[in-house]
């Protein structure tokens, strides 16, 4: 199940337990179809997938720009649990190594998406894209004070820095065919440098 995507249903009231049910698979069948197919991925397909009629999926996403929504934030959701279940099982510096590379790889691999919701952005959630950013900021803020406080990282380093990084590395790595490997090579170039002293941060 995907952490996070419980919506209400239309109405404002908490979904039945069978309609949830559909809502999940109706969201996994989606993020699959949209990580194999892109963002255009047939909705009749997810459907099937999903075991669901298109009225089913239509009565819990209304649009597809909707369904991409829930996928994007579904991501970010993910993303976020992450860094939380780095925190608690691997060393501050290697934590926060780890996360960065798992944030550069969303971004190459979610561009298609991402520019989807950004053409879409008119009919759908406004608050969209500054929720899913601040989301990302709050996880990677606590893995950096972590960081920090075990000495891994320079102090004047902050995660508004780390994160622009990133978006310009997945920038940079933009329509090369190995674009995560390479990102992901770049990134430990560059953490290396916040390094506060002799040796690697990851």
């Amino acid at each position: 199940m995907l952490e996070g995507n419980t919506a209400p249903a239309p109405s404002g009231r908490p979904m039945r337990a069978d309609a949830r049910r559909n809502y999940e698979r109706i969201l996994a069948a989606a993020t699959e179809a949209v990580a194999r197919h892109g963002a255009e991925a047939s909705l009749e397909e997810i459907a099937r997938q999903a075991g669901v009629g298109s009225a089913t999926l239509h009565r819990h996403f209304p649009s597809r720009q909707a369904l991409l929504e829930a996928v994007f934030r579904g991501k970010v959701e993910a993303l976020c649990a992450s860094a939380r279940d780095l925190a608690a099982t691997q060393d501050p510096g290697r934590a926060l190594g780890a996360w960065l590379r798992a944030v550069v790889t969303h971004a190459v691999r979610n561009r298609g998406l991402a520019a989807s919701l950004v053409r879409g952005a008119s009919g759908g959630d406004p608050a969209l894209g500054a929720t899913c950013h601040t989301m990302i900021l709050n996880a990677g803020e606590e893995l950096l004070a972590q960081a920090r406080r075990a000495g891994a990282v320079r102090s004047d380093v902050s995660i508004a820095d780390l994160l622009t990084l990133v978006s310009a590395i997945s920038q940079a790595t933009e329509g090369d065919p190995g674009g995560a490997v390479r990102a992901g090579r770049l990134l430990d170039l560059a953490l290396n440098g916040v390094h506060p002293g002799p040796g690697t941060m990851i």
